[in-house]
């Protein structure tokens, strides 16, 4: 079976216009994240991987009300401010370490 030029050309360029299409697609599906008043939302397991922490301990700052959440439809998210603030509230500077006098 042979192809003419021409003709795989004409093929190549469909598909690469079907890429494109796929692309901004995806583009448009990313930019549809979830929010609420225009804020971000965040699922338990997008806060798991941002934190690097367990299921436990996401579930300890929220049963002692350290990190607020919402429950949609019974999925637990929080809001990306929210998050911030904890994060904040959370972080403790270094102490500087003392130079010992010989």
């Amino acid at each position: 079976m042979n192809i003419d030029r021409t003709e795989f050309i004409a093929w190549m360029e469909r598909i690469m216009d079907r890429f494109d299409i796929l692309g901004e697609n995806i583009n448009d599906v990313q930019k549809q994240r979830n929010s609420i008043d225009g804020e971000e939302l965040l699922d338990n397991q997008d806060l798991l991987q941002m934190l690097k922490i367990s299921n436990r301990s996401l579930q300890r700052y929220r049963s002692i009300g350290k990190l607020p959440y919402y429950t949609i439809s019974g999925k637990l998210y929080y809001k990306l401010s929210d998050v911030h603030q904890f994060i904040r509230e959370s972080f403790t500077a270094p102490v500087p370490k003392m130079k010992a006098n010989k």
